[in-house]
């Protein structure tokens, strides 16, 4: 009985002295409020041009004698690792025929299977221009082009953007005339 209350008393003292430091660290002081959590704010940028392509070169993926299309309408499709489309939003380009898509509202529920890189696709949508408005698969332009890393980005302390590269895309004109 003696040993059984000597091993109670050993082990109550013990327990006490492993869990003082932690009591003892906690934040009780008045002196120092708490740390606010670090919420850093996090832009995805997807740039490309748009072109018309050259009927010397229609059924290729050449882009030579190309010309940018101004106004031409692409889409950024993002799909969760489940295929189910989690962010979509429509882009048109400058009069240089580039577009710069700052993807508000895409978020990443999973930094490996909702990355950019993997989850996004650029597709082309529509043409202004009647005379060159028939789809080019061109960097896949038809299925989704697919999101390059350029290292380009832009990081402050509350900020980060992170620019993504698709395309070029293409369009090209519906009536060539026959090659010699």
């Amino acid at each position: 009985m003696a040993k059984t209350k000597n091993f109670l008393l050993i082990s109550s003292v013990l327990l006490v002295a492993l869990v003082f430091p932690y009591v003892a660290a906690s934040d009780y002081s008045v002196s120092s409020p708490p740390a606010k959590p670090y919420d850093k704010k996090n832009d995805v940028i997807v740039e490309g041009i748009v072109y018309c392509q050259s009927c010397d070169y229609s059924g290729t993926w050449s882009l030579e004698d190309a010309e940018p299309i101004s106004g031409a309408t692409i889409s950024v499709i993002c799909r969760k690792n489940s295929g189910r489309i989690n962010y979509y939003k429509a882009f048109t380009t400058s009069e240089e025929g580039y577009f710069y898509a700052k993807l508000d509202g895409f978020a990443m529920r999973d930094p490996l299977l909702d990355h950019p890189l993997q989850a996004c696709a650029v597709k082309l949508v529509d043409s202004p221009l009647e005379t060159c408005d028939v789809f080019t698969n061109i960097n896949y332009g038809i299925k989704g082009a697919s999101l390059r890393y350029e290292k380009k980005s832009f990081v402050t302390e509350n900020y980060q953007t992170v620019i993504y590269s698709a395309g070029p895309l293409a369009f090209r004109p519906e009536n060539c005339p026959p090659k010699p």
